[in-house]
């Protein structure tokens, strides 16, 4: 599953990929938009732990989750 995160006032955009099916990203968005806690915390398939501040969130876009074909298509 890819994932892009947009931050306001910032060119470039955080994007990973990630194991967690689309449910579990858009609840794990939604509470922390909801909650006073501030922040957005996501993990990529290499263990890396993502920690956005729910302020700066421009958006974010799920990506399918079938895998993308890598090299040429008979």
């Amino acid at each position: 599953m890819d994932i892009r995160i947009g931050i306001f006032n910032s060119p470039r955009e955080i994007g990973f990929e990630t194991s967690q099916p689309a449910s579990e990203i858009e609840e794990a968005v939604a509470a922390a938009l909801a909650a006073q806690t501030g922040y957005l915390n996501l993990k990529d398939d290499k263990g890396k732990v993502y920690i956005i501040p729910t302020v700066g969130l421009a958006y974010v876009e799920i990506g399918s989750e079938k895998s993308r074909h890598v090299g040429f298509v008979a």
